[in-house]
């Protein structure tokens, strides 16, 4: 029975490697992404099919659609967008959508979010973790926030590298380490800026189990006892930390799942296979899932039921 909801799944269309470039794509994990230039909607589903997938919600992943050109930036955000719609209306129990905005330019990811929300009907927001080196909880990027909190948004966080982070270690993919920091500054981010409690309608997706977050949670949350930090989370940092959803791309494994079990509870804990760049990784999250001794409860709300909540389109 096909029964999981995969919320961490991309797509890579022919029009947005013509218009990124191999290169930008494959070197921040030269191995596993250069298979994923080969991804094609026929070969999502017959994975999904294999591994008893229902639905997957899908995202561009880094480097998203910026890249210091405004314009650009804008014109391939609605390019992916339309073609990732007409995916959604041709195979609607099967496929979500996570429309891809084209910070750092305000105005145009506003213009964005009225038309993919309103026109596409996506299903939710996808943002970088930091773009031009600013992480999101960056006060410019507010608008963008609070109109998502308006609407009351689903937002998948994926991360990237910064330009700050690039080349610090010489021969490592990003991918590797710097994709999990840069995941767990942009929480850090969002969580002092206020943010994460001024928008507390938005539903955030933090990747990859929210890269560092939950090992250095108790870390981040003492900064709250200065005054200055604590009137940014009148709720408790922690709490703004641990309503939040995380999902399970690259970390079904017993260290990973251990620290955020005893992080979050499991009702914030969502199934994502981080497909088509890592090969052979819905079969082995599903697997490792399998493997961890949750309760059947947890179990059954990480593989679809947390997910049909956000998704109730994809659930029935």
């Amino acid at each position: 029975m096909s029964r999981f909801i995969d919320v961490h799944h991309h797509l890579l269309p022919q029009l947005y490697i013509d218009a990124v470039g191999r290169g930008p794509i494959t070197d921040q994990a030269p191995r596993r992404a250069a298979a994923a230039l080969d991804w094609s909607a026929a070969g999502s589903l017959a994975e999904m099919d294999a591994n008893g997938v229902a639905a997957a919600v899908l995202s561009v992943s880094a480097p998203g659609v910026w890249f210091g050109d405004n314009a650009r930036a804008s014109r391939l955000a609605r390019a992916c967008n339309d073609y990732t719609a007409g995916l959604v209306r041709t195979h609607p129990r099967r496929f979500g959508m996570f429309a891809a905005l084209a910070l750092p330019d305000v105005d145009a990811a506003l213009a964005e979010v009225a038309h993919a929300g309103d026109t596409l009907g996506a299903d939710g927001f996808c943002l970088m973790s930091s773009y031009a080196n600013r992480y999101l909880g960056d006060p410019a990027f507010a608008p963008v926030f609070d109109e998502l909190n308006r609407r009351r948004a689903v937002v998948f966080v994926h991360p990237t590298a910064s330009d700050a982070s690039k080349g610090l270690l010489p021969g490592i993919p990003a991918s590797t380490m710097e994709f999990v920091l840069d995941t767990t500054r942009t929480v850090m981010s969002l969580l002092y800026s206020g943010t994460l409690s001024r928008c507390a309608g938005i539903r955030f997706i933090f990747s990859h189990a929210g890269g560092t977050v939950p090992f250095i949670a108790h870390r981040m949350c003492r900064l709250e006892s200065q005054e200055e930090f604590a009137r940014l989370v009148p709720e408790g940092a922690m709490r703004a930390l641990t309503r939040q959803y995380y999902d399970t791309a690259l970390s079904a494994n017993p260290a990973a799942l251990a620290a955020l079990e005893k992080f979050v509870p499991a009702s914030q804990i969502l199934y994502g296979s981080d497909y088509p760049f890592a090969v052979g990784m819905m079969k082995k999250t599903i697997d490792g899932l399998a493997a961890y001794d949750f309760a059947p409860a947890a179990r059954a709300a990480i593989e679809r039921d947390n997910a049909a909540r956000l998704f109730p389109r994809l659930a029935a």
